[in-house]
């Protein structure tokens, strides 16, 4: 059973690795989870003692980029590009060569999870999506999502939250 890969993003999936509806939130917490974490994203897995705290840092600032409004997201987003160490690499899709974003052969895990989340938002907003990375308006869920809706109005990372605003909106009626 998947555990983590929800979306197949590292960016999202990472981002959602912190649950407010559970007792103790935090998902990824010890180095087993961190391993088992990367064996789903096929991300050779942690290196020294201190990924586990990297990890939790590069999830902090993808929960900071996604919260933003997409403007802002943008910059914030460009921002940590220039920090990270990033190298250009050309690979075939479809028959085509297109350049990818790579971390360096040698890369500390949360330094590869980090360029593999940068490059994915950039392909969410090359496919225009990136008005539709959202975060959950259910609370205190606040996972992130993309709202692949005919309408692009979704509001909810799941049923599960959507079903609880409802009824939360219900009973507050019916008082």
């Amino acid at each position: 059973m998947r555990q983590y890969a929800e979306t197949g993003l590292v960016a999202l999936d990472l981002a959602n690795t912190w649950d407010e509806y559970l007792d103790d939130p935090e998902r990824l917490p010890d180095a087993e989870a961190l391993r088992r974490f990367c064996a789903e994203l096929d991300e050779p897995g942690a290196d020294g003692p201190d990924a586990l705290w990297q990890v939790r840092e590069v999830r902090r600032r993808l929960r900071a980029i996604l919260a933003d409004e997409p403007a802002e997201r943008t910059r914030t987003l460009a921002q940590w590009a220039a920090e990270l160490p990033v190298r250009a690499v050309v690979a075939e899709s479809g028959g085509a060569p297109v350049l990818r974003l790579a971390a360096p052969e040698q890369a500390a895990l949360a330094e590869r999870l980090a360029v593999r989340a940068v490059a994915e938002l950039l392909d969410v907003a090359a496919a225009g999506d990136w008005e539709r990375l959202r975060l959950c308006a259910a609370r205190p869920c606040r996972d992130a999502f993309v709202d692949r809706s005919r309408p692009g109005r979704r509001q909810f990372c799941s049923t599960r939250c959507a079903n609880r605003a409802h009824a939360a909106a219900s009973r507050a009626r019916h008082r």
